[in-house]
């Protein structure tokens, strides 16, 4: 069958392949509902990918199959499918990644079995250069999400503080993200090092709560992990209105600082967020109006190193995977 986008038309195979199981806990949801979910967030989702190499999570089979994390954009793309080339120093190799400019792109790509997208936190006119600030906030294994609404008010008082503007959204796993955007002026490291930062704070404030240790084995379980690592180069996380690869095909979606409390991460799925957006919109559709220089974290980073605390290695993933 074909999809009309915008000035696309996007064949879809296979549309009634089950990607969620029913004897997984699924719904039975199909890869042609997943196409019409994107559709109906639409704005939203390319508002999250825009001119972001991204990496894909494909599922060819559906979620009861092999998982692919991808890089390189899958063979057979349309010429009108835009991409970015990423070069990776420890390897000497580049890979040219997906780069939405529009919804045709993100519609076909689930034509290629993709459920779940993972943009950078760079544009391709400089993706050395991030301008989003991501802090996420990752429960550890016996953390729960009245642990996370806490630690999310925490952190809210600090971004106050510091005059900066954060848009949340559920992980689509059991955690929040919360993004900021800010000026393309700094690499990866130096923004990586202003999110240790800014997680130290968060840690200080709540300490029964927070850790920042780098080796998971020196976290306790109980405690919430603030991984400033998301900000590290070629780290990515699910897109506000991603999909997640699970079999209740929740969703990574924007709420309102106030929804916090009374939300649950299960509450946005695929089946209950076009509703939502179509009453409330893209909740994140005006971050591009709200940069934050990230200069006083920097000096927190200073302060801190000046007292002894390390920032651990920046680590690399490979060009594959």
């Amino acid at each position: 069958m074909e999809i009309e986008v915008d000035n696309r038309v996007v064949r879809i195979s296979n549309p009634d392949r089950v990607y969620f199981p029913v004897e997984l806990g699924g719904s039975g949801a199909t890869k042609l509902d997943l196409v019409h979910y994107y559709l109906s967030v639409g704005d939203g989702i390319v508002n999250a990918l825009f001119e972001r190499p991204c990496m894909l999570h494909r599922f060819p089979t559906g979620l009861s199959g092999e998982k692919v994390h991808q890089k390189r954009l899958p063979r057979g793309a349309p010429d009108w499918v835009e991409t970015v080339r990423l070069h990776f120093p420890r390897w000497n190799r580049t890979a040219d990644e997906l780069c939405v400019t529009e919804l045709g792109a993100v519609i076909w790509a689930v034509q290629m079995s993709t459920v779940e997208f993972h943009p950078w936190n760079s544009r391709r006119e400089d993706p050395e250069k991030p301008d989003e600030w991501r802090i996420d906030l990752d429960p550890g294994p016996l953390s729960d999400w009245a642990q996370v609404r806490r630690v999310t008010k925490v952190a809210h008082e600090v971004l106050d503080e510091l005059g900066a503007v954060g848009f949340p959204k559920t992980s689509g796993g059991s955690g929040l993200h919360v993004y900021v955007r800010i000026e393309p002026d700094h690499g990866h490291k130096v923004v990586r090092r202003a999110a240790l930062a800014f997680a130290r704070e968060v840690e200080r404030r709540a300490p029964d709560d927070v850790t920042t240790a780098w080796w998971r084995k020196d976290r306790d379980p109980h405690h919430l992990f603030v991984d400033y690592n998301q900000n590290a180069r070629d780290h990515t996380i699910a897109a506000a209105y991603s999909v997640r690869g699970f079999p209740d095909a929740r969703v990574s979606a924007p709420v309102r600082w106030d929804e916090v409390d009374d939300c649950e991460p299960l509450d946005f799925t695929m089946r209950t967020m076009p509703a939502r957006y179509a009453e409330i919109g893209d909740l994140h559709q005006d971050i591009d109006g709200h940069v934050f220089d990230i200069a006083p974290l920097l000096e927190w980073a200073d302060r801190d190193e000046a007292d002894g605390a390390e920032t651990p290695e920046e680590p690399e993933t490979a060009p594959d995977g």
